[in-house]
């Protein structure tokens, strides 16, 4: 296609799209409208804004106490669980005196996203300055919600980072146009995820703002982890925020052409009523958000004073490269700082991602590190397929499994989509998703599996004083077998449970994934695959990593080709042994074979093994047209007994007696997908740089 077919390709796809832009007059009345109508009330004449007395608030004020020139002191608690890393952000909002500095990349509008937005309002209402930072591509759409949002009070802004084709909400002629005009911009999202209080407490890590981070969704949710940083750091945090916040790509949501359309064309319209989808759940946990009790001994009690804390992340410069033509040019920071620790290990690294999908640089970065004397232990934890949120990105990560083993080193994990023993409130993950919620009293199984239980299996291993798993049992009938909905025997029920009988499916279409492709449309077109279980199930989120049990790392960054060239991140780097470690067993506590299947090398076959292996090498070597079927590696469950009363390595010479080989996708009701998976497997390699 000549550049004059393309640009003229282009101008109908965005005339089709109905992207005409404002002119600067309509912009500017637009904008008018919104300021005008902003709020001036505020609701306290106190200089503490009537925030409420936190002990996790608190915990800054002990830090800056603490710290003298020089010498800089610290607490960071993790938040593993999600419903309890909710809990801690309503907690910090309510006590906020001065400033609240939100920057997301996916903002959703369901319960957990209301009652944070309710809060950032009632926050500005009573005198605390509120900021509210999100990336486009997945973030609130809804131009009414928008509109209110700009509109609401003179303390609360909203920014919208790197609005392509200047709007909020985009259709599929928006990306079938940028890749046309625009792809590498388009692609260049704010991944950041970062909450600062008053400068002086910040929550850094992977969780965004919608149910499936927070244990919340009837079907599919998030095993994510944040880390809360109370002490000077936190104005690195806040510094960081300012910079994106003031660059350019950070538009007020009013002057996007969509949202000035709507204020134009209506005026500022109301905040639409909060209908939420479990009031009782929502009051919950704004209890707890006030119980001082609580939060202490979630929050406060598993708090470690650390020392050495630095937040790196990528600065909006990152996204210059089209400028500068060096994409390294002392743009990259988040990568740069996490490729040194890795390199520097001495007898472990623990590498949590929920994308295995290695660039040539970090291929290159763990081949170095395997070349030495003594190598060390290099652990992955990651997703399955039946867990993960986007089989596109898998199906590269499968392969690629005999490179990363056999080259690299790789110890790998793949998390299971029931896990038995994950840091969660089983509770949350067992509404129906059809029928509703149950009524109040015990509820079904999730999936069918003894998870159904809130308590632990014995010896399970937790480190966060708050979590609420312990219990009664709730959940299990008699002989373990799930309680049901009293519709039992309706025609409702009856199809219900027909169309369970095939396993789950996730079936609303939610924006979860954080790495597909633009030009695939402006829906959700990634999602979790059926599984052979109905039940929620969960999947992979967390980024982190452990460093010879001595640095411990949080943050957005997925170690992936996207993280690295597209997206700007961040995470906090805690330089000492024991946050490391509680870190560390955070994440073994994930690739236990309760939460996670081992991957190892297929028996050898008794004829021609060596020749299988020189073909698969060959075939994944391949761009394309790599289908040879017997692959390198599967999947193994370890099966406990008098002679394997623990998990073994791979390497472990009785690993076959003690492991049964599950397949290569195991719990997947594959079908037809299985078809997608090698498709992409064989023609998918093209895709890993925007993966």
């Amino acid at each position: 296609m000549n550049p004059l077919s393309r640009w003229m390709m282009l101008a109908l796809l965005l005339l089709v799209g109905g992207c005409a832009s404002l002119s600067s007059e309509e912009r500017a009345r637009a904008s008018s409208i919104a300021v005008q109508a902003r709020s001036t009330v505020v609701d306290c004449d106190r200089a503490d804004r009537c925030a409420r007395d936190s002990p996790l608030r608190a915990l800054a004020g002990r830090a800056f106490n603490e710290s003298a020139p020089g010498q800089p002191r610290h607490y960071a608690t993790i938040l593993d669980e999600g419903e309890e890393a909710l809990v801690a952000r309503l907690n910090l909002l309510r006590s906020a005196t001065r400033s609240i500095d939100l920057q997301t990349y996916i903002f959703d509008t369901d319960d957990s996203a209301r009652l944070v937005i309710d809060e950032l309002l009632a926050a500005s209402r009573r005198g605390v300055k509120v900021r509210l930072l999100i990336d486009q591509l997945s973030a609130i759409s809804d131009l009414q919600v928008l509109g209110a949002l700009s509109s609401a009070h003179q303390n609360f802004q909203l920014r919208v980072y790197n609005p392509t084709f200047g709007k909020a909400r985009l259709n599929y002629f928006d990306y079938a146009g940028s890749v046309l005009c625009c792809f590498r911009r388009f692609n260049q999202r704010m991944h950041n995820k970062l909450l600062v209080i008053d400068d002086a407490i910040g929550v850094v890590g992977g969780r965004n703002y919608q149910d499936d981070y927070y244990d919340w969704d009837a079907e599919y949710n998030f095993r994510d982890r944040d880390v809360l940083v109370a002490g000077p750091e936190a104005r690195t945090m806040a510094a960081n925020f300012e910079a994106f916040w003031n660059a350019p790509r950070s538009v007020p949501a009013e002057r996007l052409n969509d949202v000035g359309r709507t204020l134009l064309e209506g005026g500022a319209p109301r905040m639409p009523p909060a209908e939420f989808r479990r009031p009782e759940r929502v009051q919950r946990v704004s209890q707890e958000a006030d119980d001082t009790a609580f939060i202490t001994r979630s929050f406060v009690d598993t708090a470690l004073p650390v020392a050495s804390v630095r937040y790196v992340a990528d600065l909006p410069r990152k996204h210059r490269r089209e400028r500068t033509g060096h994409p390294r040019d002392g743009q990259h920071v988040t990568e740069p700082q996490l490729d040194r620790l890795i390199s520097e290990a001495q007898s472990e690294v623990l590498l949590q991602t929920p994308y295995l999908v290695l660039s040539k640089p970090a291929r290159q970065l763990f081949a170095d590190l395997r070349k030495q004397p003594e190598p060390p232990r290099v652990l992955v934890s990651t997703n399955s397929l039946a867990a993960t949120d986007n089989p596109i990105v898998y199906a590269l990560s499968y392969k690629y499994k005999r490179r990363n083993m056999r080259e690299l080193g790789f110890n790998i994990f793949e998390f299971k989509p029931f896990p038995l023993d994950a840091p969660v409130d089983y509770r949350n993950l067992l509404p129906d998703p059809i029928a509703g919620e149950y009524p109040e009293g015990p509820r079904g199984l999730l999936g069918g599996s003894a998870a159904g239980s809130n308590a632990r299996p014995p010896g399970s291993g937790g480190n966060n004083a708050g979590t609420r798993n312990s219990g009664d049992g709730n959940g299990k009938g008699k002989g373990n077998e799930p309680r049901i909905n009293p519709r039992t025997g309706s025609a409702y029920q009856n199809a219900r449970e027909r169309r369970r009988a095939n396993g789950s499916e996730v079936d609303r279409d939610l924006l979860r994934t954080e790495t597909r492709p633009s030009f695939l449309g402006s829906r959700a077109v990634n999602k979790p695959l059926p599984v052979t279980r109905s039940g929620a199930r969960m999947g992979l989120h967390a980024k982190s990593l452990v460093v010879d049990r001595r640095i411990g790392v949080i943050g957005t960054h997925n170690f992936d080709p996207r993280s690295e060239n597209y997206n700007t991140e961040g995470a906090v780097i805690i330089d000492d042994p024991v946050f490391a470690q509680r870190l560390a067993d955070s994440i073994l506590r994930d690739i236990h074979p309760q939460n996670s299947w081992t991957v190892a090398p297929r028996a050898k076959p008794p004829v021609l093994s060596g020749l299988n292996y020189s073909v698969g090498k060959a075939s994944e070597a391949l761009p394309i047209l790599d289908f040879w079927p017997w692959r390198y590696a599967t999947d193994y469950e370890f099966q406990p007994g008098p002679a394997c009363p623990a998990p073994l390595p791979r390497q472990h010479p009785d690993f076959l007696s003690c492991y049964t080989a599950v397949g290569d996708f195991p719990e997947v009701n594959v079908g037809p997908k299985l078809l997608l998976v090698r498709m992409l497997t064989a023609f998918g390699a093209g895709l890993v740089p925007i993966l």
